[in-house]
């Protein structure tokens, strides 16, 4: 201990040395931080994502054990296709050709499409398939159906951890009839197999609604069942479900598509896709076959309608031609023999093709007019047509009226007998060809691909699934991180402090894992100070930088005091406090650490030696100086403790024999540093704060919003404490290598001999 009594404060012996000691030359460099913003934005992210990398890699592993989850449990889905051929609309005989005006448009691939998917094309698939009926085993959720997929036993296989009412693998039924209540439909029913071939039915409430045997129907309480096969365990639950009309169709379109394969080529792909590829085929072969026979069956009644008009019309017709003939040859008859001139022949059948195709006209516009209204456009074609034959007609009649009466009566009478017995005949022909095609009707489409299961399950393998859930568990760990972040408003950058603040931060110090091992061996009794084992320590470093800072920061200061504190626990304050009184020692200056956290003060442990006697003993009058001051292993550096922690510490700080103390010290020691407790967790640091030359704030990285470091200053400021400025604590080192390309505000120093 130095015994001079004058008031030395820092000085310049602080930086250069110990006089009459050489030290080697000091090589500092410190590279400047570049002004890129985008680098310090690309930095600052793989510097988060470091800090988060133990987090990052938890969720990953989490998500790749999900993905290896849903590999095992989840069932392959196979795909089966078809092809369909939509030709023109027509008749199957060539000599047909004539009817096509009767027997409607051709038939567009778009309309097709539609059909496809109706309810009545798979209607009629559902109800003969019975897909309307669920029957499955009962399989433990997640992994109970994969374990029983993967099972190749012919018996039922036998139950894991004693959990005998599911079933495992093997088991098989066969439900060929299902009947239930309308408000039981969709309803989820258990079948539970009994012994000798019996089974028991509950209700979605778990009621029992009736008991029956495999092979014979069983009818109770409106509930109707026939189990055509069942193997199980005595014990084994399967789920069945009657399901409505609606939702199977439904369900069944969920799988289900129809497109066009390339523009207008009228060849059509379906495709269906499904758990059982066996199941699948059978039935998207079966909605082939169900719409070609309804497109057969439509052209046959299309062909029905028209021959049943066609019949209506035949009988009149007859009996037209008759009485034309009775008339042409009673005339005939009564004149003599007459002969038509050319003209008047020429004459006559012009006038026959127009009244033959006016009556055919006509008639095409009855037919149409039984599925269209007046004002169809196919409808006004044909009034057109008939307006534009009418016109000829009268033409014809004009030239009629100039022949002599009895060749005018002659061609009236011959011309009622041609178009009379011709559209009879055209008529008659056209009925006796629709009972031919009728009889040999084909659709207008036809199948050129049978359904075709895929041997490989569709969708991503098992690879690929791996793959995804690990790119989804590293988003949702980015997820995870910026709400982390966005919670956790923190201060890790200096320079925020002291822009917010106006206080400049003396001294950046970074981590250390050094010192975390030293502190643990501090709680077991062995104290070892970081500035003595480990001098070449970046936080070492630091603090004799701090050290120079302070010579200059606090010329003016009344005392030779300084007092080190923070916001809040755990921030460092102590190992600050003693690792620079190490380095002023260092540099022949005597030095006291004084410990007035008086209710948890921990530094004797630091340094390995008793707590009391100390300040509380001093300031009670229990002890003198000399008793409290407690030299340590470094030379020049002393300690004064706690002592014993008192009730009252706020109290004792307050004492006129406290502030003694700080006098006494400050006249004996070159510098006297103190140790106080936090500022926003009791009132110690203010107290003390009044009686010390100058205040330093403890700040760690990554722990404190600024809004908490503003709360402290200010209340220091209220109490009458200036605080000179910031100690940046435990700053994350490969951070700021990350963030800046160096080792941020940290000074390295090489020595060279």
């Amino acid at each position: 201990m130095d015994n001079d009594q004058s008031r030395p404060s820092f000085n310049a012996a602080g930086v250069a040395g110990v006089a009459g000691t050489a030290l080697p030359t000091p090589s500092m460099h410190q590279i400047a931080p570049e002004d890129d913003d985008e680098g310090l934005a690309l930095g600052e992210i793989i510097a988060v994502l470091m800090d988060y990398r133990w987090l990052i890699a938890a969720i990953c592993l989490m998500a790749l054990l999900l993905g290896l989850v849903w590999v095992f449990a989840s069932k392959p889905v196979y795909r089966a296709d078809g092809l369909l051929q939509v030709e023109e609309k027509s008749s199957g005989l060539g000599s047909l050709k004539a009817l096509q005006p009767l027997l409607g448009d051709d038939t567009t691939v778009s309309a097709e499409l539609e059909i496809l998917s109706s309810r009545m094309v798979l209607g009629r698939v559902v109800n003969k398939l019975k897909l309307d009926l669920v029957a499955v085993p009962r399989t433990l959720p997640l992994i109970g159906g994969a374990i029983a997929r993967r099972y190749q036993g012919d018996e039922p296989n036998s139950p894991w951890l004693g959990l005998s009412s599911f079933a495992w693998g093997g088991e098989r039924i066969q439900v060929d009839a299902f009947d239930v209540p309308a408000d039981a439909l969709d309803d989820r029913h258990t079948l539970i197999a009994t012994a000798g071939g019996g089974f028991e039915l509950f209700d979605e409430d778990e009621q029992l609604v009736l008991k029956g045997t495999v092979g014979k129907r069983a009818v109770d309480r409106g509930y109707s069942i026939f189990v055509a096969d069942l193997q199980a365990r005595p014990g084994t639950q399967f789920r069945l479900i009657k399901r409505s009309a609606e939702a199977t169709i439904d369900d069944l379109r969920r799988n289900y598509s129809v497109k066009e394969r390339g523009k207008k080529s009228g060849v059509l792909e379906l495709s269906l896709l499904g758990q059982d590829p066996q199941q699948i085929g059978v039935i998207l072969d079966d909605i082939l076959n169900t719409y070609v026979r309804q497109n057969v069956e439509r052209r046959s009644a299309e062909a029905e309608k028209t021959l049943k008009f066609l019949e209506t019309q035949l009988p009149a017709l007859k009996t037209q031609v008759d009485s034309a003939e009775a008339a042409y040859n009673n005339y005939r008859q009564s004149r003599g023999s007459l002969d038509l001139s050319l003209e008047t022949q020429g004459i006559l059948k012009s006038l026959v093709e127009v009244e033959n195709a006016a009556v055919l006209l006509k008639q095409e516009r009855d037919e149409l007019r039984q599925n269209f209204t007046p004002e169809h456009p196919r409808i006004q074609a044909m009034d057109n047509k008939l307006q534009r034959l009418n016109e000829r007609r009268r033409q014809f009649e004009s030239e009629v009226s100039r022949l002599p009466d009895t060749q005018q009566t002659v061609l009236r009478l011959a011309r009622d007998v041609e178009v009379s017995t011709k559209l009879y005949t055209e008529l008659l022909n056209t009925a006796q060809q629709l009972r031919v095609s009728k009889a040999g009707t084909v659709g207008d489409v036809r199948v050129i691909d049978m359904a075709a299961v895929a041997r490989k399950p569709v969708g991503a393998g098992a690879v690929s699934i791996l793959a995804i859930a690990l790119l989804l568990g590293f988003l949702f760990s980015l997820v995870v991180i910026w709400l982390l972040r966005s919670l956790r408003v923190v201060v890790e950058d200096p320079e925020i402090i002291e822009a917010q603040l106006g206080l400049p931060v003396y001294a950046t110090v970074p981590h250390s894992k050094a010192e975390l091992e030293l502190h643990r061996k501090a709680q077991s009794g062995v104290g070892e100070l970081l500035a003595v084992v480990h001098p070449q320590e970046d936080a070492v470093e630091s603090l004799r930088g701090l050290r120079t800072t302070l010579h200059f920061a606090l010329l003016d200061a009344q005392h030779n005091s300084l007092l080190i504190t923070g916001p809040s626990p755990g921030l460092g304050k102590s190992f600050i406090s003693k690792n620079l009184g190490v380095v002023l020692a260092q540099v022949d200056k005597s030095v006291v650490i004084v410990d007035g956290d008086l209710r948890r003060g921990h530094l004797h442990k630091e340094f390995a030696i008793e707590r009391a006697p100390g300040v509380s003993e001093y300031v009670a009058g229990q002890a003198s100086l000399e008793d409290i001051l407690k030299p340590t292993s470094v030379p020049k550096l002393w300690v004064v403790t706690t002592g014993q922690i008192p009730p009252n510490p706020s109290e004792l700080l307050m004492h006129l024999r406290f502030e003694a103390l700080l006098v006494e010290l400050g006249e004996r020691f070159d510098t006297v540093i103190v140790d106080a407790p936090p500022v926003l967790a009791v009132s110690d640091a203010a107290i003390i704060g009044r009686h010390v030359g100058a205040t330093l704030m403890v700040a760690r990285a990554g722990r404190h919003p600024i809004r908490e470091l503003e709360q402290a200053v200010k209340r220091l400021n209220q109490a009458g404490v200036q605080v000179k400025g910031f100690v940046f604590n435990d700053l994350n080192v490969s951070r700021q290598s990350y963030r800046y390309g160096y080792k941020g505000y940290v000074y390295r120093y090489s020595y060279k001999n």
